[in-house]
This record gives C-alpha cells, structure tokens and sequence, in this order.
C-alpha cells in the first residue's frame, strides 16, 4: 500500500514538473510572437535603441554626385479639379497645415473674397517666419482618374504673401483622407484603402535658383 501511494505522488510530482516545463516553453513562445508581432508595427527609436542590427537601405535610384543631391529631388505637385477647373497641388508631408497663396486662389475662385470665413486667434508661420492669414475657405478637390475619381472637402488658410503656384496639401488633410505617398521607383500617391489605385505626380525637379556672385570691374 505505501509503494503504491509513493508511485502515485512520484508520478504527480513528474506530472507537475512536465506542466510546468511545458507552461515556460508556452510563455516563451508567446514572448516570441508578441516581439515578431512588434517588429512589424511603427517604430519610434530612443538613444537606448539598439543600434547592433544595422543594414544599408537599398537604392531606389541612382546616387547622385557628392555635392549634387539637392538637385536629384522632384517636387509632389499633382493635378485636381477645382471649381470646374483644373488645378495643381502639392501633397507637402513636412507641414501641419494646409493652405493656398491669395494670387493663384484668385486664378481659381475669382470670388473667393466672398466665400472667405474670418479667422482669429491663431498664429501661423513658415519656415519660422510668421504669414499673414486672410481667413479660410472651404474647397472641394477630385483627384481624376480613369477608373474612379475622389472627391475630398479641404479648408485651405488663405495667405497673403504666399507666392506658391498651386494649393498646398499638409500633414492635417493628408492623414484624415488617408493618402499615401509613394517615394520607391515609380513615384506616386494612393488614397484611402484602395492601394492598387494610384495617382501620378506631374515628376517636374524643383526649381532652385543659382545665384552667382559677378565681380565688377574696377
């Protein structure tokens, strides 16, 4: 009777000894897919970032010459239609707020004077200097394209000294409409869910100035 009872307990003890191994193999595997998981979600580094993992990001195109990359860059100027008239815009990521000069709104709207709401209160500024605002008016732009065109309400701040030639697209109405911009080899913009549906951009190279110094003869 007492070989048997020590049988049982030493297979009980066996038994728990194999739960609880199997339940650290079970919370080990969890930890793994918890991390691979993470490793897909958007990233945000820390100085306490690893930084052992380290690879060369691929080429997309080619490099330009040392000393030549700001000429390699193209502008993300689209076209739109804009109270029945075909219209630029510049899808511009590294801005909060979208907005359009006075003088190309006028090209547009003729009477956008009219349809102007006052503004109040608030500051904006460029490249940290402040502009002057007018007041906002709400727009509807559509993207055309040949299978299924988009229709998205704007509220463009209207600037007084903007000397843009084109609305002005930001960071604010670009997350709410979900457009998606696309810098890999071919270049373009998605809106919404819809990723197989794109839209070109019109790929003209930002325009830079040179200024050259002319010495003058004595």
């Amino acid at each position: 009777m007492t070989l048997k009872k020590e049988t049982e307990e030493s297979e009980t003890s066996e038994s728990d000894e194999i739960n609880i191994i199997n339940a650290q193999i079970n919370n080990i595997d969890i930890i793994y897919e918890v991390l691979d998981v993470n490793s897909y979600l958007p990233q945000v580094g820390t100085s306490d970032t690893n930084l052992t993992n380290v690879q060369e990001a691929k080429l997309y195109r080619t490099k330009p010459a040392k000393g030549m990359g700001y000429k390699s860059g193209k502008s993300s100027i689209s076209i739109v239609m804009v109270n029945n008239q075909e219209a630029r815009v510049n899808l511009d990521t590294g801005a909060y707020w979208t907005g359009v000069g006075k003088r190309y709104l006028k090209t547009i709207v003729p009477d956008w004077q009219e349809k102007l709401v006052p503004i109040q209160g608030v500051k904006f500024s460029s490249a940290s200097e402040s502009m002057k605002t007018l007041g906002i008016i709400d727009l509807t732009l559509i993207f055309p394209h040949p299978s299924q065109c988009f229709r998205i309400k704007v509220e463009f701040v209207v600037m007084d000294t903007c000397t843009s030639n084109h609305f002005i697209l930001r960071n604010d109405y670009l997350s709410i409409y979900g457009i998606d911009i696309s810098n890999q080899k071919d270049r373009y913009f998605t809106i919404g869910v819809n990723k197989r549906q794109k839209f070109g951009f019109l790929n003209n190279k930002r325009q830079i100035t040179v200024v050259k110094n002319e010495e003058k003869s004595p």
